[in-house]
């Protein structure tokens, strides 16, 4: 396939576009594969690139004297292409339509995307790194290849950590048993030696089916004289109905050790919903403030917030306070199941505070164990029609509670928040292969790795790096307590609310001026070392 064929008009010498995030640029419009460009007649060699799979949806509104392309993008920002031609517009607007939606996997721009610069492998998510940390831990666990070629569960890795005392075997029985295949499995291991488990739900039925391996595999991690506690992010009586499906809930007479946790938890359809709301207010910038606040309240988001910060730190006091390991799952084990499983890391876990280790734990919980990125990211905001139960912003949930964290605890995150709104755009449309499949066997049968660029490669580089550090952060080995009043949670500013930020002058110069405290806090730390070499010469000279 030729993306030629889907342009019929390559490009209009006259255009103009202005947008929520750029001053208006006259000058020749251009359309190829992947990018609507505007090249800038003013002399200055500006230009202004438009991913096509950032296109949601495009607005027509054509007159006698001047035809307008509004287009609607999935970083909720908006654009709107001005051209003369009716027949230009109407090619240029079909044309983006078209590039936007395809679903060939292989003609997305990370294929066809290649760095400036040559970036290393991140080499994030290591399963070795991985289970040296937890061996430093415990060692009850071992390295198994009973997911090799994506045999019991295509959203796993073929490698994964489980419980030395259990047999492949067992785990192939208990992969049955569990909607998906998504058998429990390792999350993170606290430095007391409790534990975080993840799956799917159990397929009970009617029948009250139960195996004896599932059963087994969890209760090891236990060993006899420990209790855990198992999160269902379902309501009792939502997990009870699924049974009619052929899923269900654990019953506490064949998990006797367990004790049952539902903390309810919105699915992605209706995030989707309150995210639509929430950016419809946080863009009408014309809203007197009382009607404001109370459309954003409206919109659920920060309630929606509020409850996933909320079973967070329940898990995180299990495993902390209690000296209890949990195990948590929904329906399927990669929405609300993994929002916790991060969040839970980031309170108990300062590594996961740094930039690198923050990068790990998304690739580690999100990408590597089967967050659809595809299908919840399909759409965004201003698509139209109803969302399908695939859809929904799961991870920009997730983003937005590690916001909080950040809010609450300034000085306590290596990264700042503008990592965050870089990961979240990237999500949606990327020249990077990052976020491009469902799972590891998508991934594994496209070559995402080896034909792709990823986004980690790309904010661990040394030019990227330093730019999204956070100038005054000061390392903490303790855990972080949130506060989940309403009063301690804010609206994500940055991201949905951009155009209240400074101006970009301003924030160009607190980026230089953020860059040059890195430095001259690297400074301090080599004249520091010095001194301290200095006052050790001299104590030997006194003796």
């Amino acid at each position: 396939m030729e993306f030629s064929e889907f342009i019929k008009t390559p490009k209009v010498e006259e255009a103009f576009l202005e947008g929520s995030c750029i001053s208006k640029m006259i000058g020749s419009a251009c359309l190829t594969g992947h990018h609507l460009i505007l090249y800038s007649h003013s002399g200055d060699n500006a230009e202004h690139w438009i991913l096509h799979k950032n296109v949601d949806a495009i607005d027509r509104r054509f007159g006698n004297d001047k035809c307008q392309i509004t287009l609607k993008c999935k970083d909720f920002e908006t654009y709107c292409l001005t051209v003369l031609s009716q027949e230009d517009a109407t090619n240029i607007a079909n044309s983006i339509e078209v590039l936007s939606s395809l679903d060939n996997i292989n003609l997305q721009y990370p294929f066809f995307y290649k760095a400036t610069n040559s970036l290393s492998e991140s080499n994030l998510g290591s399963i070795e790194e991985d289970f040296l940390m937890i061996s430093n831990v415990s060692d009850q666990w071992r390295i198994s290849e009973v997911n090799n070629n994506f045999q019991i569960c295509p959203t796993y890795p073929q490698r994964i950590i489980v419980p030395k005392s259990i047999s492949d075997q067992m785990i192939f029985k208990s992969s049955e048993f569990r909607n998906l295949g998504r058998f429990p499995i390792l999350s993170y291991c606290h430095h007391n030696g409790r534990v975080v488990m993840r799956c799917s739900q159990p397929q009970i039925g009617t029948n009250n089916r139960r195996c004896k391996e599932d059963e087994k595999l969890i209760n090891v991690v236990l060993g006899s004289h420990h209790r855990g506690y198992i999160m269902d992010t379902r309501t009792q009586q939502i997990a009870l109905q699924a049974r009619s499906k052929g899923g269900g809930t654990e019953t506490e007479f064949n998990y006797p050790q367990w004790k049952k946790i539902h903390h309810n938890l919105s699915r992605p359809s209706a995030l989707y919903d309150s995210i639509c709301k929430l950016v419809e207010v946080s863009r009408d910038k014309g809203c007197a403030v009382d009607k404001w606040r109370s459309r954003l309240e409206s919109s659920n988001w920060l309630h929606h917030v509020k409850e996933v910060l909320t079973a967070s730190c329940l898990v995180s006091q299990c495993l902390d306070k209690e000296g209890a390991s949990v195990l948590i799952h929904c329906a399927d084990g990669f929405d609300s199941t993994l929002q916790i499983t991060s969040l839970t890391q980031i309170i108990l876990n300062p590594e996961c505070r740094t930039l690198r280790g923050f990068l790990n734990l998304v690739e580690k919980e999100w990408i590597l164990y089967g967050h659809p990125f595809r299908e919840r990211c399909a759409r965004s905001v201003y698509s139209v029609g109803k969302a399908s139960r695939d859809e929904g912003p799961t991870f920009l949930l997730f983003l937005d509670c590690v916001h909080q964290l950040q809010h609450q605890y300034p000085l306590s995150f290596e990264f700042d928040g503008s990592l965050l709104c870089q990961i979240a755009r990237h999500t949606y449309a990327s020249q990077f292969g990052t976020f491009l499949c469902n799972n590891e066997l998508e991934r594994f049968t496209s070559r995402v790795r080896s034909k792709t660029t990823s986004l980690w490669s790309h904010l661990l580089s040394d030019d990227v790096f330093p730019s999204y550090l956070n100038p005054v952060y000061q390392p903490r080995s303790d855990t972080i307590w949130p506060s989940v009043a309403p009063q301690s949670l804010m609206l994500w500013g940055e991201l949905f609310t951009p155009f209240v930020d400074p101006s970009a002058v301003t924030r160009r110069c607190l980026r230089s001026n953020k860059l040059y405290l890195h430095e001259l806090r690297s400074t301090i730390n080599e004249l520091s070392k010095e001194v301290s070499q200095l006052e050790e010469q001299e104590e030997k000279l006194k003796t």
